[in-house]
């Protein structure tokens, strides 16, 4: 019998999950919830006082299979777009599978998104039907300009005063009601399951159709990058209404079979304690703006947690979250990188044939399925280690790329290839070492060019935060006469700082003599919050039109 070598094993796997997600036959329901073991625990769903409702994959099916029937009676097809505008529960969970158990597409609506966001996802992905909380139901009566809204029907859950008098309005548990079988739709790999929309931290939300067989790259990143294993209590604690929380809290998670935990409601340290101690969570992902928060909090972390792996996903981490995490949860988070249109590329992985040490400001290497480079800022071919310029994925030895382009946006479509067509373009900026570890840099359209220099906000933000006065950061470049660009700083100050011109003097000697003295922010700028996505993304291109405009009012010290 031959012995491979553990990177020939990881070649065979991703092909492995590329033949079983690819099939011209494959079913979501079976290869989602029908294959697994109907007494499993799929989800233990969490509340604020810590009540837990229990959903096994039998019961999932069931409850499923009923709200695939009722979706028919309401004349949805295979490929027909539904869309939820729902939290975290077990209604939610049941809804996803019924959609994708008649071979419909899911359109992702995140909760926080005013009546705008949400028009825009559902006029541009022509949904059929929206499935959505009674507390979200107002969103979708008209948009801004009071124009009637678009027509679609909406089911509203855990609303038992619903006025029935609309036709397009139905409740939950009457569409449950259904009482025909339905047979799980077997479309194959090539099948839309998805439409979701970028965050738009670059600009206007851009539709990403996902075909069945991305789930071979999802699979693979949460068996490689956050090393899921059989007898793991997984919790994601991203949002499902992007892509993160949906592709790896759900589909990640439903793809394995392995128990997960879904927690109602908004973020609260405390809560997060609680349900890690007492879900008995042993792998944890979640945005870097958790890991902070928990970091910032006036609470510790309990005795008795269980965590075996932490993985943090949506932003660069910075040094110091690892330097807490150490000790207060007893792991180091491991940082990941990846995108709406690919799912993750580049990961710190927790599999022990691909774990390495955690180095500062280290995005990690090529996750197996994938062929990370870096390419010349304004040529495409590939630069030398060391050499700062955009990431890119060679696409021949790329086997779970999956994208093949925007909906309806040529143009846009064709700034993600390079013109060869060889290479997808992450838009993003860094070096690669001689071990092949990437080390983030800045968005292409973040860098800041100062008197020749080339300076990526990220270096500048890990400086700052590690100041004991700073809960976050973000840098950007501001003309000047002299340099060309100078840097100015963003701050957010922990509780019990004040924001003064001799604060705004002390970041900048410590940028000073932490980074360089060269790169340290021209002005400090105090502020309650950064501008973000809902999904947690800081958006830099709001504070350059902010600074443009000279919206913002901070304290400073402005030195030359």
């Amino acid at each position: 019998m031959e012995i491979l070598s553990p990177l020939a094993e990881l070649g065979e796997r991703v092909s492995e999950l590329i033949d079983h997600y690819a099939d011209s036959s494959a079913s979501l329901a079976w290869m989602l919830c029908d294959r697994h073991d109907p007494a499993s625990v799929a989800y233990d769903i969490v509340d604020a006082n810590l009540r837990v409702e229990r959903l096994t994959y039998g019961e999932l099916r069931v409850q499923s299979e009923a709200f695939a029937a009722g979706l028919l009676d309401l004349g949805v097809r295979s490929g027909d777009r539904v869309a939820t505008l729902a939290g975290k529960s077990l209604e939610y969970l049941v809804a996803l599978l019924g959609i994708w158990r008649i071979g419909a597409v899911h359109v992702p609506l995140f909760t926080a998104f005013a009546p705008p966001a949400v028009a825009l996802r559902l006029e541009g992905s022509g949904a059929r039907v929206v499935v959505c909380d009674a507390s979200q139901r107002s969103k979708l009566s008209s948009s801004e300009d009071g124009e009637p809204a678009p027509r679609y029907d909406i089911v509203v859950i855990s609303d038992d005063e619903l006025s029935l008098e609309e036709p397009a309005l139905h409740r939950y548990q009457d569409v449950l009601k259904a009482g025909h079988r339905v047979s799980p739709a077997a479309l194959g790999g090539d099948a839309p399951f998805i439409h979701i929309y970028t965050s738009g931290t670059t600009g206007k939300p851009k539709g990403v159709v996902v075909p069945s067989r991305a789930i071979a790259a999802f699979h693979a990143y949460v068996e490689f990058g956050i090393g899921l294993r059989a007898d793991d209590v997984y919790w994601c604690a991203a949002d499902p209404g992007w892509a993160y929380g949906l592709y790896f809290g759900v589909v990640g998670s439903l793809c394995t079979g392995v128990q997960s935990v879904f927690q109602k409601g908004g973020f609260d340290p405390a809560l997060t304690y609680d349900v890690l101690r007492q879900c008995g969570v042993t792998n944890f992902a979640a945005a870097p703006t958790v890991f902070r928060s928990l970091m910032c909090a006036d609470v510790t972390a309990p005795a008795g947690l269980h965590l075996r792996s932490a993985s943090s996903a949506g932003e660069p981490l910075t040094p110091d979250v690892n330097e807490w995490a150490a000790q207060a949860l007893g792991v180091s988070v491991y940082d990941h990188y990846g995108q709406t249109e690919a799912g993750m590329l580049i990961n710190n992985h927790h599999d022990p044939r691909l774990v390495r040490p955690i180095q500062s400001g280290c995005m990690g290497i090529s996750m197996p399925g994938w062929k990370a480079v870096v390419l010349d800022r304004t040529e495409d071919v590939e630069v030398p280690p060391g050499t700062v310029g955009r990431i890119a994925f060679k696409l021949a030895d790329s086997p779970l790329a999956w994208f093949a382009g925007y909906d309806g946006l040529p143009e846009k479509s064709a700034e993600k290839f390079s013109r060869d067509g060889q290479y997808y373009l992450s838009g993003d900026l860094a070096r690669a070492d001689e071990t092949g570890a990437f080390f983030f840099s800045s968005r292409e359209d973040d860098v800041i060019i100062m008197a020749g220099y080339r300076i990526g906000p990220f270096e500048v933000e890990s400086v700052l935060t590690a100041h004991p006065a700073v809960a976050e950061c973000a840098v950007i470049a501001v003309p000047d006469k002299v340099r060309g660009e100078v840097i100015e700083a963003y701050v957010v100050l922990r509780p019990g700082f004040e924001a003064t011109d001799e604060a705004a003097v002390e970041l900048q000697q410590w940028v000073k003599t932490r980074y360089a003295a060269h790169a340290y922010p021209r002005r400090v700028t105090f502020i309650s919050e950064l501008p973000k996505t809902p999904s947690g993304k800081v958006q830099r291109f709001v504070l350059r039109e902010a600074r443009k405009n000279a919206d913002l009012d901070g304290k400073g010290d402005e030195k030359h």
